[in-house]
């Protein structure tokens, strides 16, 4: 790799002014999105209660208001530590406990508002910047170029928005791979300086911390490990070297620390199979490959068009040619060590999840957070991409690259100002028309909604308790049966029902339904005025 120059001021002025508004955007508006289906599973476990004791006391075939729901999102004196520890191994065993424990130490401080609850990861989002700059230092080793060219495009990236502004442990799992990322590389750095044996040690020791850490935040964290492991022997020649020895004894204690989780799993196989295959489905290849595309593209321009909107094809084209293009830039210009670990960083994570979902049927990786470590190497690729050609390209082709360089800025601060205003977003998944049905809902006068617990619902319900206001009553379902509608409600409407409950209530009280909301995840039903029988009104 050629050495890169440091940057001119005005790309320094710029980098601060892009940091500066990414920080911001992190804080802003940050109760504006509707809390989703995901996070209120979060305040659940933050809690201590399961979802066993939600179908129990509220999915009981009985009326309730939204301050029904608030029991199981705050804070209770019976509920403990322990509760959240025992209800994450008994329903959430594929969730590791390290993101839910700091949460529920931080609500004990600030309170479970959905502001203080996602301000957590805010805070943890800014650990991402330093991050960024140690793994570029120690896997690039230059001064300035690439670390803060990293730091800007990850300021200002979408998905980063996305991480930094949910209750969910994605950012803390960033952090953790960023650490053990650049641990690693450091700790491999000076195995070549014996006079900094101690060094060293502290190095691997820090290495085995993060990689630790990294486990009890995702166990997808196994497959950065296995990056790791396949980096380091091949970089030794596959000799079972003084490094090879040294990395495989840190990796040992990382999992060795994490084997009371694995003890969690394996006591609770089924409950985790079960959270496994929840995300598995049928897509079409060609529907696979543009969500990956999409993905791709929102790394850095991202206004929720969606996959139906042609505009999303050529930017996701105009992306893919960048990132492929930076890719094989990196391959063809620095030294073995680097492209390997970029390389290894994307390939190694991702593929394990990509090809069992596209030939076997399965839908985990149309959802940001499975390829979490591979959006993280591509960021780097594209980061020197972008310093080699601003600085030692070719002169006359330099400021071309700045204004491309610049028009990619400015589609992330677009698409930061775009997210940040916005009540819904298409990572919020099964949530993301709740904004658009609790204004339906609360425009009637007495109105009730039924629903059930069965599928996805029940997220999806507490969801929606945080948008509808106090007026709005809930009859939820722990069965298939029919309910009984009790009188004196002007407004009777189903979320996501059955055909099996729609046409039972069209034939008990000889009423129609129709619909009234829907999109891809979400049918919001109404019962016709006009039609039903009086016995309800």
């Amino acid at each position: 790799m050629r050495h890169i120059k440091l940057a001119p001021n005005w790309l320094r002025f710029l980098i601060v002014v892009v940091l500066v508004v990414g920080v911001f955007f992190r804080f802003f508006n940050i109760d504006g999105k509707v809390y989703g289906h995901d996070e209120t599973y979060t305040s659940l476990r933050i809690s201590g209660y399961t979802k066993t004791e939600i179908r129990q006391q509220i999915y009981n075939n009985r009326v309730v208001n939204k301050e029904a729901f608030a029991k199981f999102q705050r804070l209770n004196p019976e509920k403990n530590l322990g509760d959240t520890l025992k209800s994450l191994a008994i329903e959430d065993p594929h969730h590791p406990p390290l993101y839910y424990v700091i949460a529920r130490l931080w609500a004990q401080i600030f309170g479970t508002s959905v502001t203080a609850i996602r301000s957590l990861s805010v805070i943890i989002s800014l650990l991402v910047f330093p991050c960024v700059y140690w793994l570029c230092r120690e896997l690039f080793n230059v001064p300035f170029s690439v670390p803060f060219l990293a730091i800007a495009l990850t300021a200002i990236s979408p998905i980063h928005l996305i991480y930094a502004q949910e209750a969910r442990e994605y950012i803390l799992w960033v952090v953790t791979i960023l650490i053990s990322n650049a641990s690693l590389l450091r700790a491999l750095r000076l195995e070549s300086k014996p006079q900094v044996s101690d060094h060293r040690t502290v190095t691997w020791a820090v290495y085995t911390f993060a990689l630790a850490l990294s486990l009890y935040t995702s166990l997808l964290s196994g497959f950065v490990a296995v990056a790791h492991g396949i980096y380091v022997m091949t970089i030794t020649g596959f000799r079972w070297t003084k490094t090879a020895r040294l990395y495989t004894t840190a990796s040992l204690l990382s999992f060795l620390a994490f084997t009371p989780w694995i003890l969690v799993i394996l006591t609770n196989l089924l409950q985790f199979h079960r959270g496994i295959t929840e995300t598995t489905g049928k897509l079409s290849p060609f529907t696979l490959i543009q969500s990956w595309l999409l993905k791709l593209s929102q790394m850095f321009f991202d206004f929720d068009f969606g996959l139906e909107n042609p505009f999303s094809y050529s930017i996701t084209y105009i992306f893919l040619i960048l990132v492929g293009y930076s890719i094989y830039f990196v391959c063809r210009t620095t030294h073995p060590k680097i492209w390997l670990f970029i390389v290894l960083s994307m390939a190694v994570p991702a593929l394990p999840l990509m090809l069992p979902d596209l030939f076997f049927g399965g839908t985990r990786t149309i959802a940001y957070e499975y390829l979490i470590p591979s959006y993280l190497g591509i960021q780097l690729a594209v980061a020197y991409f972008f310093a080699y050609q601003l600085y030692d390209g070719i002169l006359a082709l330099r400021r071309i690259w700045q204004i491309i360089f610049v028009v990619v800025i400015v589609c992330g601060v677009l698409s930061c100002a775009v997210s940040s205003q916005a009540e819904t977003w298409l990572s919020k998944g099964v949530s993301s028309g709740n904004p658009q049905i609790a204004k339906i809902i609360n425009q009637a006068s007495r109105p009730l909604v039924i629903s059930d617990s069965f599928g996805m619902l029940p997220g999806k319900v507490f969801s929606l308790s945080y948008l509808v206001e106090p007026k709005v009553q809930f009859l939820l379902m722990k069965d298939k049966n029919i309910p009984k509608i009790p009188n004196g409600y002007t407004e009777v409407f189903l979320l996501n029902p059955s055909s099996t409950l729609r046409q039972g209530i069209e034939k008990k009280y000889k009423s129609k339904l129709y619909k009234v909301y829907s999109q891809k995840y979400d049918s919001l039903w109404k019962v016709d005025k006009t039609s039903r029988n009086q016995k309800f009104n």
